[in-house]
């Protein structure tokens, strides 16, 4: 679950990078989605491959919560008045089957774009810049124009975040790397990078909510 998790953080840190190129206009983030989309032999194996990390990590996160259960088959008489573990590591659970709904209405919105769930009324599949390519500048602005779907965007991202916080200290103890002496160290980067991810990520939604883009819309 720690090796699968590291390298699904890597991922969403450069998808992260990859989807902040909408700042610097049309043609920044046109000619990104271009190169993806017309270069097969390297998008494929990149979804297959994680199709494969989400599904042994989600498996390695069963089989942990499993043996967890299985280790303490009846539960505390008297739950402690402040628990050790973390909101975040209690809720592990729940956030991650909200981030897998999450993922699947993304890829719904913004890979396959279903029409129906984008409630902008648009084909995203027709929209298409001057030079012919899938304006994907035009789909996210319209795309985070809706309150409703930025608003699910940006709660959904936060759940992955408190996800990947406690994951990512979780998973240099689990490789042998959280020692006492680097505790503290390996916590704090936890939250950094996880509020890193999150700024980057709903930065998008919000700045289209507060108005960016739509001049550059026909």
């Amino acid at each position: 679950m720690a090796a699968t998790g590291a390298l699904l953080v890597l991922f969403v840190a450069g998808h992260m990078v990859g989807n902040l190129q909408v700042f610097l206009g049309p043609e920044a983030i046109n000619r990104y989605g271009h190169f993806l989309q017309t270069n097969l032999e390297i998008i494929w194996p990149v979804r297959f491959g994680l199709i494969l990390l989400l599904v042994l990590h989600v498996w390695s996160a069963a089989r942990v919560s499993r043996e967890n259960k299985a280790a303490r088959p009846v539960g505390y008489l008297v739950e402690p008045a402040e628990p050790a573990a973390s909101y975040a590591s209690r809720t592990m659970l729940m956030s991650g089957l909200i981030v897998a709904a999450f993922i699947i209405y993304h890829l719904l919105h913004f890979t396959v774009q279903v029409q129906a769930i984008n409630l902008a009324g648009k084909d995203f599949l027709a929209l298409r810049d001057e030079q012919g390519r899938h304006d994907v500048y035009a789909m996210v602005i319209l795309g985070f124009q809706q309150p409703l779907v930025s608003g699910f965007y940006i709660v959904a991202i936060g759940l992955l975040c408190m996800h990947l916080s406690h994951g990512a200290r979780a998973m240099f103890q689990s490789l042998g790397l959280k020692t006492h002496y680097w505790a503290t160290a390996v916590d704090t980067s936890a939250k950094i990078i996880a509020w890193v991810i999150f700024l980057g990520y709903v930065s998008i939604p919000v700045a289209v909510l507060c108005g960016f883009g739509k001049e550059g819309l026909k």
